[in-house]
């Protein structure tokens, strides 16, 4: 299993402008894909007669700012006979659960599609599937789901994160287009690669191991044309290093690889996106413009002033030490012989209190003074 690496004839090709594939080149690494695996045929391929995806790998010079789901139509399907397809649709007003399933398989019979296996209205997917292990099996019976373009928000919270991370996300359909069946074939037929912000690289599936080798190669030609062209980026052109076809169970073989120049350009074109901060400017001073007489004069006083403030921050000022005051001790004055203070009463040390506290005692002590005694008469 062995592929040349890429020829001159695609650096020629990249140099003219877009991107160009050698096609002798890709039908090189298909081949030696193929005879890999007819060697490498596993057991459980025999028993299932199963065949294997074949992807393409894209590697970028920098990784895109925003995350890009990019849908590519190809020239020959990639769906097997075997592979199953659920269609997720909206509940008709005024119908049961049974009557919106043969409501929407009636209108998919008379537009033409016979690839849809199973149609699942809104109410049976809320109710039925709400367990983790339902999901997981809903998962794990179909290749391919879609939806009906009226209920495609409402999904994310029921059907959860493993189909987005297995990348079996529902794609959108409009079901009242004119071109239904058209666009259901592209859909079914076709593949999509999400271009993600976490890392360099992309992978998307172009056809599978039963497949014959010009098929395999008019699929990843058209599915590199597409993804270039609907890049939402400024280098688009630019922007790709490294392309490499393989099958789950192989090596990467490359088919592509980009010119170191183009990642000095890949920079230049984003330097030049970038917004550069706006300046300031300044106002504008007519040099031809004379002062007059009382500008001269107040011209000199801010110079003079000017001069006074530079002086003054010039001069070093002389540090003083600072002086503590001494602390005096306060004269005590003598007490006065003879003078006795009244004693406060007590309170709370076993003695009665009066109703009202001490306050009341005060008023009772007014209210009733001593009676004088009277003096007994002198005997003569």
């Amino acid at each position: 299993m062995r592929a040349e690496g890429p020829t001159r004839e695609g650096s020629m090709a990249e140099q003219q402008g877009k991107l160009q594939l050698d096609r002798s080149q890709v039908k090189k690494a298909v081949l030696a894909l193929q005879a890999f695996l007819k060697t490498k045929e596993s057991t459980e391929c025999l028993l299932l007669n199963e065949s294997q995806h074949i992807s393409l790998m894209f590697t970028m010079w920098k990784i895109p700012k925003k995350e890009q789901t990019i849908r590519i139509p190809l020239p020959h399907g990639i769906r097997t006979e075997n592979g199953e397809v659920c269609l997720f649709t909206r509940d008709e007003p005024n119908m049961t659960s049974d009557q919106t399933e043969r409501f929407f398989k009636k209108l998919l019979t008379e537009r033409g599609v016979k690839n849809v296996t199973q149609v699942m209205p809104y109410k049976v997917l809320k109710t039925e599937y709400k367990a983790f292990e339902a999901k997981r099996r809903l998962l794990g019976n179909f290749d391919l789901f879609l939806s009906d373009a009226r209920i495609r928000r409402h999904l994310p919270s029921h059907i959860g994160k493993h189909f987005y991370e297995s990348k079996k996300a529902p794609l959108s359909v409009d079901l009242l287009s004119k071109n239904l069946g058209r666009d259901m074939d592209r859909l079914i037929q076709g593949t999509t690669v999400t271009v993600g912000k976490k890392g360099p690289c992309c992978m998307a599936r172009v056809a599978h191991s039963g497949m014959t080798a010009d098929e395999i190669v008019e699929n990843v030609t058209a599915a590199v044309a597409t993804i270039i062209s609907k890049l939402n980026m400024v280098e688009k052109d630019k922007i790709i290093k490294l392309i490499h076809l393989k099958s789950q169970t192989s090596v990467a073989l490359p088919i592509y690889s980009s010119d170191l120049g183009n990642l000095t350009q890949v920079e230049g074109l984003r330097n030049k996106t970038k917004k550069k901060p706006k300046k300031r400017k300044a106002p504008a001073v007519s040099g031809d413009a004379t002062p007059k007489d009382g500008e001269e004069g107040s011209q000199e006083e801010k110079t003079t002033k000017e001069d006074k403030d530079a002086s003054a921050e010039e001069e070093i000022p002389q540090l003083v030490p600072i002086q503590t005051p001494s602390k005096k001790a306060k004269l005590q004055e003598p007490k006065k012989k003879g003078v006795k203070t009244a004693a406060k009463p007590l309170v709370g040390r076993g003695k009665k209190q009066t109703k009202g506290g001490p306050r009341q005692a005060k008023r009772t002590a007014k209210a009733s003074p001593q009676k004088p005694k009277r003096k007994a008469p002198k005997r003569s």
